[in-house]
């Protein structure tokens, strides 16, 4: 049945539930599902009534791999880049905050900008760079604004300032080769699952920078004494640490997951 004012009407007759499509001919009704004990339909209501809600979801069609590192918090890292068919493969690059690659990289095609780098629109924690003072405090991604999450659904995300220091504390790793592609194997302290990230470089306007050399890895934390960067994983062939540098960069992203 259905609900108008504080009554219920047609209860065990017939049944009305809401779909998230609006009659745009008429926006003050909303479609539902409709039907009763000789006929289904679609049913044009107004929005002020009360309908049942039965919910639907998307199932991924790949399921994508992991690999448990023992790691305090549980967290499982992705074996492969977003984007990428394979673990030595780069896959695709990230501007911080945006969920699709592009064709260039600079502050003029960056999402939360108005331009340059003192006029962040979104993820700032001062105001001198933010447009017109803009502020939000944010600090963290949020899923809508994750690659990861973007890419491979709900229970994906790129990693945490705090999940990749767990990474580098429990893990040893070293610079090597597999399939003919420079990177850096991570194996863990723990129980001696390895993972291995492709020294994939970074993109600048349109050109790929740093491949076979390095790797420049996004976190989803902000850079927040410097908001208009965020931090990274970034290693070579002599060294891994973090680092924060510019938004606007195209970079690589290995996602994470907490079961």
């Amino acid at each position: 049945g259905y609900h108008w004012d504080s009554e219920l009407y047609g209860a065990g007759s017939y049944g009305y539930y809401w779909s998230r499509t609006l009659d745009s001919s008429y926006p003050d009704h909303a479609y539902a599902l409709g039907f009763d004990s000789g006929d289904v339909y679609w049913y044009d209501s107004g929005r002020i009534y009360g309908h049942s809600v039965r919910a639907v979801r998307v199932q991924k069609e790949q399921e994508h791999e992991y690999v448990d590192l023992g790691l305090p918090s549980g967290t499982q890292w992705a074996t492969m880049n977003i984007g990428a068919n394979a673990p030595e493969e780069y896959g695709d690059y990230f501007a911080w905050g945006e969920t699709e690659p592009k064709d260039y990289y600079d502050w003029g095609t960056y999402k939360w900008c108005m331009g340059n780098y003192n006029t962040m629109t979104k993820y700032c924690t001062i105001s001198g760079y933010g447009y017109n003072g803009f502020n939000d405090g944010k600090t963290e991604l949020d899923p809508e604004d994750d690659a990861a999450t973007a890419a491979w659904g709900a229970g994906w995300r790129m990693p945490s300032f705090d999940q990749i220091q767990e990474l580098l504390n429990n893990c040893t790793t070293e610079w090597t080769t597999r399939n003919g592609v420079n990177g850096r194997l991570f194996t863990s302290n723990i129980n001696g699952a390895s993972l291995f990230l492709p020294a994939a470089g970074w993109r600048y306007d349109s050109s790929l920078y740093g491949s076979s050399s390095g790797g420049r890895y996004w976190s989803r934390t902000l850079f927040s004494s410097y908001p208009s960067g965020a931090y990274y994983l970034y290693f070579h062939l002599g060294n891994v640490y973090w680092s924060g540098n510019e938004r606007n960069l195209g970079r690589s992203v290995r996602a994470v997951r907490v079961p």
